[in-house]
């Protein structure tokens, strides 16, 4: 998504609402979600706990060792997840997991490598229309 900073270096981020709930959804189906993001942000813990997030890894410069951690945490292997990304450094899970997903404005590299690319932008309803994809998918989508 996108950041924004104060004269002061306070740190803003937006959310999107829709993504937040389609995440909700995603936790009452049962499923585990997590995000690895090479920033560090009190504010993306804040949502995490609000999206039922199941893990937070922030800080990662090295987006494959937080991966290889959620591979064992979950129990789950390359071909059960499902990953969207939109820059270089999510090329390493991107060539691994089972779903790679990118946005619309992600790097060319990254678009060559996804299995499906949303519609909608990233922080901008993309979470949303990739659960409800899967969700459907799976007949678990909500009547």
């Amino acid at each position: 998504g996108r950041m924004i900073y104060d004269n002061v270096g306070d740190e803003f981020k937006a959310f999107d609402v829709q993504d937040g709930y389609g995440l909700t959804l995603w936790w009452k189906a049962g499923l585990k979600s997590a995000i690895v993001t090479a920033k560090k942000s009190r504010i993306v813990s804040r949502r995490a706990k609000a999206c039922h997030i199941t893990k937070v890894f922030m800080g990662a410069k090295d987006k494959a060792v937080a991966y290889e951690k959620l591979l064992r945490i979950f129990k789950v292997s390359d071909e059960e997840v499902c990953f969207i990304g939109d820059d270089l450094i999510d090329i390493p899970i991107m060539k691994r997991a089972g779903l790679a997903v990118a946005v619309p404005y992600s790097r060319p590299e990254v678009k060559a490598l996804a299995n499906y690319t949303t519609q909608a932008q990233g922080g901008r309803g993309a979470v949303r229309e990739l659960i409800e994809l899967i969700l459907k998918a799976q007949n678990r989508w909500p009547a």
